[in-house]
C-alpha cells in the first residue's frame, strides 16, 4: 500500500508537467502512427500477396535430336545450344556447357522429363561431317549412342492466358550456395532479427565513423526487399522510417522463407535499355546465359557482389570492379566456412565470364506462342496455367524460327523500297508429321502484334493449282500428267451480266499442252479449263474437306481468288508434303507436371492416307516446278541438291507474293505483301521464293527423292492423246503414271516417220515448254 500511495503522490506531482505532452503523444500515436501503421500494414500485404511465387507454366521448344546421320551444320547446333541456355566454357565438364574441337562438340547435357520420357544428364561427343551428324558417343562409357536428345530451350512462361517477362525461382530451385552466401555477405542474422538488425546497424555506424565516409551497410534483406518492392532511393528520415516499420510488418506477417524467395526474385541487379534486371534468375540469364541452377561459385559471388551497386559494379562496363567485388565476396566467402580457403583461390584466379549477348528473358516467339495459346486454353484453364507447375512441350525449332526470320529480313531488304512497304508471315513445319517448327507473323522479329502467319487472310493465287491438278489425277484412267489440256481464251458471262476473260501472266496463249506444263509453268487459262472440265464443285468440296469455310464457288477459284491464312495455306501443302495424309499443324507435343508425369499428350493418329498415287504425281511435277518451270531459280542455285518440290503463287495486280516448297524433311509457306493490300510490285517469285531459298541455305535438311514415289512408273506418253507411246514418236514425253493404269500396247509411230521421210522432217520427243513465265 505504501508503494502505491508514493506512485499516486509522484504522478500528481508529475501529471501538471507531463500532461500536455502525453495527450499529444496519444494523438499522434491514435490521430496518425496508429492509422498510418495501419495503411503500410494494407500496403504490404496487398503487395507481398501479389507476388505470387507458385511456379507457373513454363513452355518449352523440342529437344534435339542427335544421330548419326541429322542433318546438322556447326553453325545450327551453336545456335541451339545458345537457345537452350548453353554456354562455351571450353571444358565441357558441368552441365549446360560445350566445348569445340574442330568439327567435334563435347556437350554436358542437364537432362529432362518430357511427354515421351525425357533423358537424364551426361557428356556426350558430337562429331559433324559433310551437313549431318557423324557420330555420337556417350563419354562415361566411351560407347556410341544411336540417338539421344538435348534439353529443351525454355521460350516462354505463361501466367494463366496471359504472358509475362519474368523468371520466377523456388528456393528449391537455386543453389544453396547462392542463399548461403548471399546472406553471409548482406545479412549473417537474417535468420534472426524481425526485420531490422540493431546490432548491424550500430556495427555500420561505428564502422562508417572510423572510416569517414559510408564503407558498410547496416541493412537487412528485408529492408532491402522492402526498398525494391515500395520505396523510392532518396536518402531521407521518412524514407528511413517508413523502410524499417515496413520490414517489421513484413517480418510480423511471413515466414524467413517466403521473404527470402521474394528478395531472390526482387533484387534489382542491373539494367538493359529500358527494362530492369530484376532477380537472381533474370541475372543469370543476362550477364551468363545461363539458367540460375546451373551457376558456378565464382558466378553466384559476382552476382551477390552486384547487389551493394548493380550500376558500379557492372561486369560488362567496370569488368575491374566487378572483378575486385566478386573477389571480395569469395573471401566472405570463405571467411564464413562456405568453401575453403584453396577453393576460394581457385574461383578468384578465373575470369568473369560475363556473355556479350545476354538478354533478359522475354516472349521471343510471338507468333508461335499464339498457336500454342489455342491448343492448350481448351484443356487447360487460368489458374492451372498459373499456378500448376507444369511444363509444356512444344513443337517449335528454334534454328527454324531464326533462319526463317533472318531470311524475311534479308529478302525484304534487298527489295528496296518494295521492301520496306511489305510486310511477311511464314510457317514451318515438318513435312512428315504437321508439327509445326516455326512461326513468324511479321516482318520484325518478336512483334507481339497482328500475327499475319494465323490471322491475315489473303487471296493465295496459283498456289491453289496444284490441288486442281491433284484433283484430275485421282482419275489416273482419264488423266495423266501428258495428258493434253487447252490453254485457250476463256469468257464466261457472269450473274451480273458481264463477262469474265482471264489471261496468262504474259498475255499469251498456248494451244494444247500437257498437264505437267500447264502446272510448272502457271499458265492461268490451261489450269481453268481444266478445272471446268473435272467440275469446280468437285475443287471446292476438296479445299472444304480441309476445313477452309466459304470457299469461292465461281470458276476464279481455279487460280486462287480464294482467301487463307498462311497457316491454312500450309494446311494444303501438308497434305501433298506428307504423302498424302491430312494432317493439322500440331505446335504442342505434351504437357508435363511437377513430378515429371505426362498428363496431356497431343498427337495426330494418321491412317493410310488419301489419293496417294495423285499426291506422287503433283509432287513429282511441283519438283519440274523448281527445276524449269516459275520456281526455277532453286534448281538452277546451290539448292538443287534438294529436289524440293515447290509452287509459286501472286494473286491479282501483285497484291499478294506466296511460295510453298518442300524437302524431305521440311514444309516451308512463306506470304509478302501490303498490309494495305495495295500492290506489293513482287510477284510469287520474286518475293516469297527468295525466301524460301535464304531459310534452305540455312536449314539442315534432307533432299525429297527425285525418283517417283511408289506406285509410280516412268512412261512414254502422246502428248496428243495422253496415251502410252513409243519412245521416238513425235510429241512423246516420259512423265511417271499411276502403274497399271494404261494399256500396255504402245502407240507407234511408223506412219510419222513415213511422213517425216517425205517431208524431210525429223521426229523427236517433244521438249518440255520453255515459254517464260514469272507467277
Amino acid at each position: 500500500m505504501d508503494f502505491m500511495t508514493r506512485l499516486r503522490s509522484i504522478f500528481s506531482a508529475v501529471w501538471p508537467w507531463v500532461r500536455i505532452p502525453f495527450w499529444v503523444c496519444m494523438g499522434l500515436l491514435f490521430g496518425f502512427v496508429l492509422p498510418y501503421t495501419l495503411i503500410l500494414n494494407k500496403r504490404v500485404q496487398d503487395r507481398f500477396n501479389d507476388l505470387v511465387f507458385a511456379v507457373p507454366t513454363r513452355v518449352y521448344a523440342r529437344p534435339l535430336p542427335l544421330s548419326a546421320g541429322t542433318p546438322m551444320t556447326p553453325s545450327t547446333l551453336e545456335l541451339e545450344l545458345t537457345f537452350a541456355g548453353y554456354s562455351n566454357d571450353g571444358h565441357a565438364d558441368v552441365a549446360g556447357t560445350w566445348a569445340k574441337d574442330g568439327s567435334t562438340y563435347t556437350i554436358a547435357s542437364r537432362g529432362y522429363a518430357g511427354p515421351d520420357g525425357g533423358e537424364v544428364p551426361k557428356r556426350i561427343r558430337v562429331a559433324l561431317g559433310k551437313g549431318q551428324v557423324a557420330s555420337v558417343k556417350d563419354l562415361a562409357n566411351g560407347k556410341p549412342i544411336e540417338t539421344t536428345h538435348l534439353d529443351p530451350a525454355r521460350i516462354a512462361t505463361v501466367y494463366g492466358s496471359q504472358q509475362e517477362e519474368r523468371r520466377i525461382v523456388r528456393l528449391t530451385d537455386v543453389p544453396p550456395l547462392l542463399l548461403s552466401g548471399l546472406q553471409a555477405v548482406e545479412d549473417r542474422d537474417f535468420k534472426h532479427h524481425f526485420g531490422i538488425d540493431l546490432t548491424a546497424i550500430l556495427r555500420a555506424s561505428f564502422a562508417n565513423l572510423r572510416a569517414g565516409h559510408t564503407v558498410q551497410g547496416g541493412s537487412t534483406l528485408t529492408q532491402q526487399l522492402v526498398r525494391n518492392l515500395f520505396l523510392d532511393r532518396e536518402q531521407h528520415v521518412s524514407r528511413k522510417l517508413n523502410e524499417a516499420l515496413m520490414s517489421i510488418l513484413i517480418e510480423a506477417h511471413y515466414d524467413k522463407s517466403r521473404i527470402l524467395e521474394a528478395y531472390v526474385n526482387e533484387v534489382f541487379l542491373g539494367q538493359q535499355g529500358g527494362q530492369a534486371v530484376h532477380g537472381f534468375a533474370a541475372a543469370s540469364e543476362f550477364y551468363f546465359g545461363r539458367r540460375v541452377e546451373d551457376l558456378k561459385p565464382q558466378e553466384m559471388a559476382l552476382l551477390i557482389g552486384m547487389v551493394k551497386g548493380p550500376s558500379y559494379y557492372d561486369p560488362r562496363r567496370y569488368p575491374d570492379r566487378a572483378l575486385s567485388r566478386r573477389n571480395l565476396v569469395i573471401d566472405q566467402f570463405a571467411e564464413t566456412g562456405l568453401i575453403t580457403a584453396e577453393q576460394a583461390n581457385g574461383f578468384k584466379a578465373t575470369p568473369l565470364g560475363i556473355v556479350s549477348n545476354g538478354q533478359l528473358p522475354h516472349n521471343r516467339f510471338p507468333a508461335f506462342m499464339d498457336l500454342v495459346r489455342l491448343q492448350i486454353t481448351s484443356d487447360f484453364d487460368d489458374d492451372t496455367l498459373s499456378q500448376g507447375n507444369l511444363s509444356i512441350f512444344t513443337t517449335l525449332d528454334p534454328a527454324a524460327q531464326v533462319y526463317a526470320e533472318q531470311a524475311i529480313t534479308t529478302t525484304l531488304g534487298g527489295l528496296g523500297k518494295r521492301g520496306e512497304a511489305a510486310q511477311a508471315a511464314a510457317v514451318v513445319t515438318e513435312a512428315q508429321t504437321g508439327a509445326v517448327l516455326a512461326i513468324v507473323g511479321s516482318k520484325v522479329p518478336g512483334d507481339q502484334g497482328f500475327n499475319r502467319a494465323l490471322d491475315a487472310k489473303r487471296q493465295i493465287g496459283s498456289l491453289v493449282k496444284p490441288l486442281v491438278y491433284l484433283v484430275a489425277l485421282t482419275n489416273p484412267e482419264r488423266w495423266n500428267l501428258a495428258s493434253p489440256v487447252e490453254d485457250s481464251p476463256i469468257s464466261l458471262r457472269q450473274p451480273d451480266g458481264s463477262f469474265w476473260t482471264p489471261k496468262n501472266d504474259e498475255g499469251d496463249v498456248h494451244g494444247s499442252v500437257p498437264m505437267v506444263d500447264a502446272l510448272v509453268h502457271s499458265w492461268n487459262l490451261a489450269t481453268i479449263n481444266l478445272g471446268m472440265n473435272i467440275g469446280v464443285s468437285r475443287i471446292k468440296a476438296f479445299l472444304e474437306s480441309f476445313g477452309l469455310t466459304n470457299v469461292n464457288p465461281s470458276p476464279s477459284l481455279l487460280i486462287g481468288a480464294v482467301d487463307m491464312s498462311p497457316l491454312q495455306a500450309t494446311q494444303l501443302y501438308q497434305y501433298i508434303a506428307a504423302d498424302g495424309h491430312a494432317l493439322p499443324p500440331l505446335a504442342v507435343r505434351g504437357v508435363v507436371d511437377a513430378r515429371g508425369q505426362t498428363i496431356k499428350r497431343y498427337e495426330v493418329k494418321t491412317g493410310a492416307g488419301e489419293y496417294q498415287p495423285a499426291v506422287r504425281l503433283v509432287t513429282w511435277a511441283m519438283q519440274q516446278v523448281t527445276r524449269s518451270g516459275t520456281a526455277a531459280s532453286i534448281g538452277s542455285s546451290g539448292l538443287a541438291y534438294l529436289n524440293a518440290a515447290g509452287k509459286t503463287g501472286t494473286s491479282n495486280d501483285m497484291r499478294d507474293s506466296w511460295f510453298a516448297g518442300f524437302t524431305g524433311d521440311h514444309l516451308a509457306v512463306f506470304w509478302m505483301g501490303r498490309d494495305d493490300n495495295k500492290p506489293s510490285g513482287m510477284y510469287g517469285a520474286t518475293g516469297s521464293l527468295r525466301a524460301w531459298q535464304e531459310l534452305f541455305k540455312k536449314l539442315p535438311t534432307r533432299p525429297l527423292p527425285a525418283a517417283p514415289g511408289q506406285g509410280l512408273e516412268m512412261a512414254w506418253i502422246n502428248t496428243a492423246d495422253g496415251k502410252r507411246s513409243e519412245e521416238g514418236c513425235e510429241g512423246a514425253r516420259q512423265v511417271p503414271v499411276v502403274a497399271g493404269t494404261l494399256s500396255q500396247d504402245a502407240e507407234g509411230c511408223f506412219w510419222q516417220h513415213v511422213g517425216n521421210f517425205f517431208s524431210g522432217g525429223d521426229a523427236s520427243p517433244a521438249p518440255a515448254s520453255s515459254a517464260p513465265s514469272r507467277d
